[in-house]
């Protein structure tokens, strides 16, 4: 009984040293001031609030307007002030043209995310919110977001105007497609896309006037696989007066964007040409079989060549990318992985990381957050290729499918390729498949390691058959 009553008050010892251990030596709640000469700018479409520490200047809230001139003067006071860093908010896109007056002028700029800015509960004034931000950025509380550098700035601005120019071309297409069913031409279910060469000809041949069918069926390209007996009968239908005039509209609104698409290669390729160059294209090898250019893909403008050149890494040597989705993630991220300290922050910033609700050390739910991604999205639809791919990528996401299901396989496999495009940027390293049977003798062996130590723990022996 003794012996019990003595463990039972060691074991509370113990405990109690622990639990001394957690607790902080400094009692006190007080914060450390981290920006001494910050300000806090609330942003606005009309008018701009700014706060200021009071002790730099006696008017410590100020409101200026929005104009260029106005933005200047907000500038001038920060500088007579003292100011070496403000906090803004990301709210729309207001907050650029401040950004990048401050900015040249030496202030340091963090552009915080309005959900890490939430006030107190109660009612809110411009003036409290400048106010706000003041506080949480002078003690440390709020963290900068992402801004790639300028020379990836310009890339983004093309790249997303030439990607809604492609999304509108789409769209166009949807269009021409409906006037064409309305009038009961069913151009569409005898060739798989009418915004080919085929579909363009035949479309501007009935908008120049021609009616006949067999003439409009000499147009056929001799590649399309459906006959051209197929074709003439797709294009008896009835020719209303309305429906070739939304036909003719709808047409020139695509040629329109196609042009735009075109321009928007030029100034891309007039950029890369301004940007520095760390590889010479001609160390690459031929491009994959299964990696050539489609869709999309500037006519002009060899993207492979150019990202190579500006990275010194081949990423379409990467298995389901391709030179559009190698874009993309440059054009949104840049090529400077040292922004982020590891790659599981590239992954989590990319929107590509489980974020789980802890509480007690056990996972209660888990948060969809609302981001919109655009590399990261990307990365998702590039993993969802991966299904027929004979690498080891694509035995590593066919495993995962089927223990997990496609979507949570997909986001886990986008993952991975994000890791991988950070090691490669961030090291130079070039990227090697060790193919599909590499990883099922990993998995493999993985398994039979496995099934040995829970046999050892049964006091079993595990024993291969010949």
């Amino acid at each position: 009984m003794a012996k019990t009553r003595n463990s039972t008050s060691s074991r509370r010892g113990r405990k109690q040293q622990d639990r001394a251990k957690l607790k902080p030596h400094d009692r006190t709640l007080g914060l450390s001031v981290v920006h001494p000469k910050a300000a806090g700018i609330d942003v606005g479409n009309e008018e701009h609030y700014v706060a200021v520490p009071p002790h730099l200047d006696a008017e410590a809230v100020r409101r200026f307007g929005c104009f260029t001139a106005d933005l200047n003067k907000l500038a001038d006071w920060l500088q007579q002030c003292g100011i070496e860093t403000a906090a803004m908010q990301s709210t729309g896109v207001y907050w650029i043209a401040l950004y990048d007056i401050l900015s040249e002028r030496g202030i340091q700029v963090f552009l915080v995310n309005a959900r890490d800015t939430k006030n107190l509960p109660g009612r809110k004034t411009d003036i409290q919110e400048c106010q706000w931000l003041l506080k949480l950025h002078v003690y440390g509380l709020l963290k900068n977001s992402f801004r790639p550098e300028e020379e990836i700035c310009v890339m983004r601005t093309l790249w997303r105007q030439r990607q809604q120019h492609i999304g509108d071309a789409s769209r166009r297409i949807q269009h021409m497609q409906k006037a064409l069913t309305q009038m009961n031409l069913q151009l569409a279910n005898v060739i798989s896309d009418i915004s080919g060469w085929t579909g363009q000809a035949i479309i501007q041949a009935i908008l120049k006037g021609e009616r006949d069918p067999r003439e409009l069926a000499k147009l056929r390209d001799p590649r399309i696989q459906a006959s051209t007996q197929q074709i003439v009968r797709s294009l008896e239908g009835n020719w209303r007066a309305e429906l070739l005039f939304v036909l003719k509209q709808e047409y020139d609104s695509y040629q329109g964007l196609q042009r735009q698409i075109q321009e928007c290669d030029q100034e891309l390729s007039k950029h890369f040409q301004t940007m520095r160059q760390k590889a010479d294209p001609e160390e690459l090898e031929e491009v994959p079989r299964n990696k050539r250019p489609h869709g999309n893909v500037p006519e002009n403008l060899d993207l492979r060549e150019e990202l190579y050149r500006i990275t010194g890494v081949d990423l379409i040597r990467i298995d389901s990318l391709n030179v559009l989705t190698a874009q993309t993630v440059i054009a949104e991220c840049g090529y400077d992985m040292s922004r982020w300290e590891t790659e599981g922050h590239f992954a989590s910033w990319l929107n590509l990381a489980p974020r789980n609700k802890i509480s007690g050390g056990k996972i209660i739910g888990r948060d969809q957050r609302k981001v919109v991604n655009r590399a990261g999205q990307a990365l998702r639809n590039a993993a969802s290729t991966l299904l027929r791919s004979n690498s080891y990528l694509g035995a590593q996401y066919r495993r995962l499918r089927s223990r997990l299901g496609a979507p949570k396989a997909i986001k886990a496999m986008a993952n991975k390729l994000a890791r991988i495009i950070y090691r490669l940027l961030r090291f130079g390293q070039q990227y090697v498949d060790k193919g599909t049977q590499f990883y099922e003798q990993k998995y493999r062996d993985q398994q039979i390691r496995m099934l040995t130590k829970r046999a050892a723990g049964l006091g079993l022996q595990l024993v291969q058959s010949a």
